[in-house]
């Protein structure tokens, strides 16, 4: 009786995999054996192979390997899923059968775990392909789809001027799960060209995550996103909530109706390619904390500090990371943030630094005051004033430190004495001027620091041990120069590894330093 249940079991799995048919096989079907699939998982992928879905030469030895570290009916059920998967804009299918085992295995763990599991969801309703398909011809774009999101763009076709910058990305919230690009487009198509739109998946229950970046090639285009689509109501419903964020703490403020009763919101969004780091021993110097934070990932391209205005020789206990991009950024965040490394015995703390947005060009039109830096003890603010006056009536001076700002009855004089003084020696030190930022908004600043102290308590308990004993760091707020520019501008720090790099005016993420009103 065994033996014969044995068998019965044997022809079902068999069946599943296709191995009880008419046994023809293609050619891969022993290359999947020779490396060591089990042969009822090599019969199913061969069969797959035989619709046309997916070529042998589409997989990658990433994906086979995963194959074989699932048991015969794990694996099974996956390339199940994965057949009946819409692959048309799929075009790294090796990645999408990987993600569909990732999925499958978050899936498991969740139900040992006892956690009610995702529903294996079949969309009720996709995207409408014939007008996917319109778009993706009229425009010459193309749409690529992973289990983790569907990204139209980038770069548009022919594309021969620069990659957009910060400041050109729209954070777009509260999507409707039923929800894609051919609705998406159109809709931020009538602000500007787009660079890319990235609508992210959930790979769980196979619907959107309700949120997507869509980059333009200009911030003017991303800029008329947010305010062209306060209140549209696209369908019934659906409204959008629309404002200019602070990177990483995005603020919903206004609404654009996208659907009656639903709303979506939308947000310049901004790569950070900086993290700040608390708790560092004040004796190092910028060249002992790039060398050593180096080690620990890659893409490091420059460390700022800031001296310590009781001892010029010391930091505050506190720098700034820049990394090459978001993404190595983020790999540093993760290996440095797990509390297991330590800088010269210290257990340091990193959070993302929170970049300012510049001020649109509209505003910075208006600015009749000039930011003036890298300024000699000696300088007094009546030598400044002599030093401007000449290009018209300078109305005051205010010195901070090393660096000051000036104040003209008229902003043409302001503009023709940064052009001229930009770059000349004043009192043995070669200056630097630029247009001020105009002062940001206080409840802003306060709900930054807020978020701020919230993110670093949560922080400090994860660590063990240090429930009881915070640490506390004058320069944790996110008032210091790293965090609000105008405070304190860093330090003039020598080339970092690339060659020379431009100075920063203003406290690490800003680009000017911030008058006072």
């Amino acid at each position: 009786m065994a033996e014969g249940n044995g068998e019965v079991v044997e022809e079902m799995a068999n069946q599943k995999s296709g191995e009880g048919g008419d046994g023809e096989r293609t050619q891969d079907y022993s290359k999947l054996l020779e490396y060591g699939l089990h042969k009822m998982v090599a019969g199913r992928l061969d069969d797959i192979y035989k619709t046309g879905k997916l070529a042998h030469s589409e997989l990658d030895e990433r994906a086979l390997d995963a194959l074989k570290e699932f048991h015969v009916e794990g694996a099974l059920d996956v390339l199940d899923q994965f057949l009946d998967s819409n692959l048309e804009h799929v075009s790294n299918k090796s990645a999408f059968l990987c993600g569909v085992m990732k999925t499958y295995r978050q899936k498991v763990r969740a139900t040992q775990q006892g956690q009610p599991a995702p529903a294996v969801t079949v969309q009720a309703k996709g995207p409408d392909e014939e007008k996917i398909k319109a778009i993706l011809e009229r425009t010459g774009y193309t749409l690529d789809v992973t289990t983790g999101q569907r990204k139209y763009g980038g770069p548009p076709p022919n594309w021969t001027g620069n990659t957009p910058g910060n400041g050109c990305e729209v954070f777009c919230g509260k999507i409707p799960k039923d929800m894609y690009e051919d609705e998406l487009i159109p809709l931020f198509e009538k602000c500007g060209k787009i660079w890319d739109l990235r609508l992210m998946m959930d790979p769980m229950t196979g619907t959107n995550r309700g949120y997507a970046f869509v980059t333009f090639t200009s911030r003017d285009a991303a800029s008329n996103a947010v305010r062209e689509l306060n209140n549209y109501e696209i369908k019934p419903g659906n409204c959008l909530k629309i404002n200019v964020s602070v990177p990483n703490l995005r603020l919903f403020l206004n609404d654009y109706e996208i659907r009656n009763g639903k709303k979506i919101g939308v947000t310049i969004s901004f790569n950070n390619h900086r993290l700040f780091v608390g708790n560092i021993p004040k004796n190092r110097d910028r060249d002992e904390l790039l060398e050593e934070f180096a080690k620990h990932a890659p893409g490091l391209v420059e460390v700022i500090i800031y001296s310590s205005p009781d001892d010029k020789k010391k930091n505050r206990g506190f720098c700034f990371l820049e990394y090459e991009s978001h993404k190595a950024a983020s790999l540093a965040k993760r290996r440095l943030g797990t509390g297991r490394i330590k800088v010269w015995n210290c257990d340091i703390i990193v959070d993302w630094a929170d970049p300012q947005e510049e001020p649109d060009e509209q505003t910075m039109s208006k600015v009749k005051v000039l930011y003036v830096r890298n300024l000699t003890q000696d300088t007094s603010e009546e030598k400044l004033k002599e030093s401007f006056e000449q290009f018209g009536r300078v109305e005051r001076v205010k010195k901070i430190k090393d660096y000051a700002f000036v104040h003209f009855e008229d902003r043409d004089n302001a503009v023709k004495a940064m052009k001229d003084l930009d770059g000349k020696e004043i009192g043995g030190s070669n200056i630097e001027v630029s247009l001020a930022k105009p002062p940001s908004d206080k409840k802003k600043k306060e709900e930054i620091l807020r978020a701020r102290e919230r993110r670093m308590t949560q922080f400090l308990q994860t660590r063990i041990g240090m429930v009881n004993t915070v640490p506390t760091f004058p320069s944790m707020s996110p008032q210091h120069a790293g965090m609000m520019p105008g405070a304190m501008p860093p330090m003039r720090v020598p080339s970092g590894p690339g060659g020379p790099r431009a100075p920063m005016r203003g406290g690490p993420m800003g680009g000017r330093g911030e008058y006072g009103k």
